[in-house]
């Protein structure tokens, strides 16, 4: 079967986060409306962090226009039934924020599974803030077929088991994401400036002042993904960190780190006065915990753990969390991007992918916060085996070989490979200067500037005309998600003390 044939059916999905605002632009303080069913299970339109903090989820679909007309569908739906004083907020980085109290945790029902994510969420708050949980990121979901699998398995190492060699080459995979990875947020990188709100608890920062409401980088590309993001600096300082190097060590790595307690979560403390503030004081709570720009998942079915399922069954697919929600474009992201990530992703599989050692890491951490701060800066040098490197320089070369493996997927791929690949040498062409550009042109901060937008995109979704037989569809699945909820509520027969101490046995 023809290369491209094979590639052709490869799956995707995304995962789209937006805050609901109110009129005024401060975080919404209402409950995730009913109207889109339970968020403990409806598989399309769920919460994150946030009762505001909508999630909307897309089905795994072949191609870049699939995925699109998905996304765009659900958009359209939960725009249309949003309450008149609400609207989305069309990026990363929040709106108006009056403080941690302001910011409603999600809320899951009462079942033993739904206040497990609730403490989950309480736990967050006090370990990082619930500040940092209110940015809103894309996630980009992408899985190999089994017909490339099969092929390329044949082709390279047939006396390997199939399911070896898949998990080989998906951690290969995602080690190179690792080391190539900062290219992302200087490519697409949509958040280089951010409301004085957000940083108010934020003693010691570098931000420069843009305006009275608006603090700034001149050069960065993805604030959200530099030091004022969620990070991981608890695991950082504790020694423990995810290790991309095998299948095995991946699992192992992360099941150390929530086996091992941190001193500064026990001084939290699991529970006052009969209330849960987490789940545990271990340096995870839980896998999900860890922060990275790529996972390594497996294909969950009911309730399966996640690192369970990824030993007995393998990697299922690859989860891209890097990528700033876009409020240039109405979905967060667009076609070219995709086509990008599809080209990119295969260029990470098929390149050699030796393990990382300890000082590749302090590299690819090093290149990562370099590039979200001042990735636009000229003459920016980065580190390559142990070598200072020209951004530019380094960029060029690993576009050459993207540039090569859109060849194998269609001319379409090439096109936006070809289109992205100027941002390289022109940082003013990147999403993170054209929104600069814009503010400063109207003379405007990031609250103006975005709040224009949410309301552009909100009638944009309003004046569409309503696709009845896919509203329906979603009708359906609220109504029966919701359903859903009550029966898993209706079957607990455990404490939630007993179900917490039975999750956690190994």
């Amino acid at each position: 079967m023809p290369v491209k044939d094979v590639l052709s059916h490869n799956l995707m999905g995304i995962e789209r986060e937006s805050l609901r605002v109110d009129q005024e632009g401060n975080i919404s303080q209402e409950l995730h409306p009913q109207v889109y069913g339970s968020p403990l299970t409806n598989p399309v339109i769920t919460t994150d962090f946030s009762e505001s903090l909508i999630e909307l989820v897309t089905k795994p679909v072949n191609g870049a226009e699939k995925v699109l007309s998905e996304l765009e569908k659900i958009l359209h739906y939960v725009n249309h039934h949003l309450s008149t004083s609400e609207r989305l907020w069309p990026t990363s980085m929040p709106c108006i924020l009056r403080g941690h109290t302001n910011i409603p945790i999600a809320q899951y029902g009462t079942s033993n599974l739904g206040r497990m994510k609730n403490v989950y969420r309480r736990g967050l708050a006090w370990r990082y803030g619930s500040v940092m949980q209110a940015i809103a990121g894309i996630h980009f979901n992408y899985s190999f077929s089994d017909d490339f699998w099969q092929t390329y398995h044949d082709l390279i190492s047939p006396d390997l088991s199939l399911r070896c060699f898949i998990d080989n080459h998906y951690m290969g995979l995602t080690r190179n994401v690792l080391r190539y990875g900062w290219l992302l947020p200087y490519l697409f990188g949509a958040s280089s400036s951010v409301c004085k709100s957000f940083m108010k608890d934020y003693h010691e920062h570098d931000l420069q002042e843009f305006d009275y409401n608006t603090l700034y980088l001149p050069y960065a590309t993805s604030l959200r993904m530099g030091d004022i993001g969620y990070q991981n600096n608890q695991e950082d300082k504790k020694g423990v960190k995810a290790n991309y190097n095998s299948l095995y060590y991946y699992i192992h790595s992360l099941r150390a780190a929530m086996q091992t307690s941190c001193e500064d979560c026990e001084r939290i403390g699991v529970k006052q006065d009969g209330e849960y503030r987490q789940l545990n004081t271990n340096i995870l709570q839980i896998a999900n915990e860890y922060y990275s720009s790529v996972r390594p998942k497996p294909l969950l079915h009911g309730m399966d753990r996640p690192l369970k399922a990824l030993q007995n069954n393998g990697v299922g697919y690859i989860e891209i969390r890097s990528l700033d929600v876009n409020p240039l474009t109405p979905l967060g992201i667009d076609k070219p991007q995709i086509h990008f990530l599809e080209a990119f992703l295969l260029f990470c599989l098929l390149q050699d992918s030796a393990v990382i050692s300890s000082k590749e890491q302090f590299e690819i951490d090093n290149n990562d916060k370099l590039v979200a701060h001042k990735g636009r800066q000229p003459e920016l040098m980065l580190l390559s085996n142990g070598r200072q490197i020209l951004l530019q320089d380094w960029g060029q070369e690993i576009m050459q070989q993207i540039k090569e493996c859109a060849k194998l997927l269609s001319n379409e791929h090439q096109k936006s490979v070809e289109e992205i690949s100027v941002r390289i040498d022109n940082p003013d062409l990147t999403p993170s200067a054209v929104i600069l550009e814009e503010m400063k042109r109207e003379g405007i901060g990031f609250f103006r500037y975005i709040d224009q937008l949410s309301h552009q995109y909100r009638d944009l979704y309003q004046s569409k005309i309503v696709d009845k037989d896919y509203f329906s569809e979603l009708d359906r699945l609220a109504l029966s998600s919701q359903q859903k909820q009550l029966e898993i509520e209706a079957q607990d027969v455990l404490s939630f003390d007993d179900y917490i101490a039975q999750y956690f046995t190994y």
